[in-house]
């Protein structure tokens, strides 16, 4: 099974990609199923289809899908979510507002992870197309894992047994399922764990980053795809939506200016993950046909479904008293460069182009030790400030 996650900056166009890459996909046989983790729900608009928190048949070799997260809560969690209830009920809360908080923190990434693992295992589908929710929201959910099993582990420090047996008396005796929670949540940070193995995995799952040529776009883009390498996840593309004409100058001559050159630094800071340009369509995008001229105008004859990068150019590693960071860099050996870090982030002057990289939130707190250049890659020493 191929697995490909959209992101980007929320207003982007991340839906309409996901959505248009998804249709180029069954049609070219390959049974698929695009599905939504953004709760604004635009896919059913951007397909102009009612979907539905199950898959729906939109056409031949293509299905839809957008996740409820009381539905999906019902289907996987509903001895938790009994069990949430219960508790806010036994402390005198009102049903209604019970229910709204039986949804804990990271329940509705959850739900989006046991979707994912249930296709996975079932292998119904050829091809699974994600339209995550905005950057933030995405970063939460590829890292949702590892938050959970922490969680438990805090929670739940060496009690197993005990809730299992004082679990049971708590069902029968105050109609609390604590133990059937408590099973049913091992459960779930077990399939959380297999679907993270799932998405590291870059034979099957890649990612990729929308973006708009514009300034506060590119530096979300540029933070994401350094939090993505850095988690381990495969970039293996990235989409530049929205790009006006350069005969539209008579009106828009200041932001096709500002747009060459945002494109030019786009080519530079993300080089070599391949980069697809599509042009401002002029209207709504919305249904079929408008959607798959936006694939053919992405794709080109490519079959989208194809890993088109596997490198990792980006690679941090904690040494000693600080942390090494690798660049790939190609041809610059030979060349002058000069680095210079602001806050989080990484300032490299080469001959007469610049390009910045985001670092880790951390490293506003550390300086550079020093840096060398070797087979392609720049390393660089940070060390905590003094």
């Amino acid at each position: 099974m191929r697995i490909i996650l959209f992101t980007g900056k929320g207003g982007v166009g991340k839906t309409t990609t996901a959505a248009a890459t998804a249709l180029k996909i069954a049609r070219q046989g390959y049974k698929t199923l695009v599905v939504s983790t953004d709760p604004a729900h635009s896919l059913s608009d951007a397909l102009n289809v009612e979907l539905q928190p199950e898959p729906i048949e939109i056409e031949e070799n293509l299905w839809g899908q957008e996740f409820d997260v009381y539905y999906s809560m019902k289907k996987y969690w509903d001895n938790m979510r009994q069990l949430m209830l219960a508790l806010f009920k036994f402390r005198g809360m009102k049903r209604v507002v019970a229910e709204e908080l039986s949804v804990l923190p990271g329940m509705e990434e959850g739900a989006a992870f046991l979707w994912i693992e249930k296709y996975y295992r079932d292998k119904t589908f050829d091809v699974l197309i994600i339209d995550s929710a905005p950057t933030g929201e995405t970063l939460t959910l590829l890292s949702l894992p590892q938050v959970m099993k922490s969680w438990l582990t805090r929670a739940f420090p060496g009690q197993k047994f005990a809730i299992k047996t004082v679990g049971g008396i708590m069902r029968r005796t105050a109609g609390i399922p604590l133990d059937k929670g408590y099973e049913e949540l091992e459960i779930l940070f077990d399939k959380l764990q297999k679907v993270q193995e799932i998405l590291v995995d870059p034979e099957i799952c890649s990612i990729r980053i929308v973006a708009n040529p514009e300034r506060m776009v590119i530096q979300e883009a540029k933070r994401a795809y350094t939090y993505l390498q850095l988690y381990g996840y495969n970039v293996d593309g990235i989409i530049v939506n929205r790009i006006l004409p350069e005969t539209e100058t008579k009106l828009f001559g200041n932001y096709i200016a500002a747009q060459k050159k945002y494109l030019e630094e786009i080519n530079d800071s993300f080089s070599p993950v391949p980069i697809f340009k599509v042009n401002h369509q002029g209207q709504e995008v919305f249904g079929l046909d408008l959607l798959e001229n936006i694939g053919t105008s992405i794709y080109s004859k490519q079959d989208p479904s194809e890993i088109f990068h596997k490198e990792k150019p980006y690679l941090i590693e904690e040494i000693n008293n600080g942390f090494e960071i690798k660049i790939k860099l190609p041809f610059l050996e030979n060349q002058e460069y000069s680095l210079n870090k602001f806050g989080d982030e990484l300032v490299i002057n080469i001959g007469n182009q610049r390009r910045n990289l985001f670092l880790p939130k951390f490293a506003n707190f550390m300086e550079i030790k020093n840096h060398s250049y070797n087979d392609e890659w720049l390393i660089i020493m940070l060390e905590k400030s003094n």
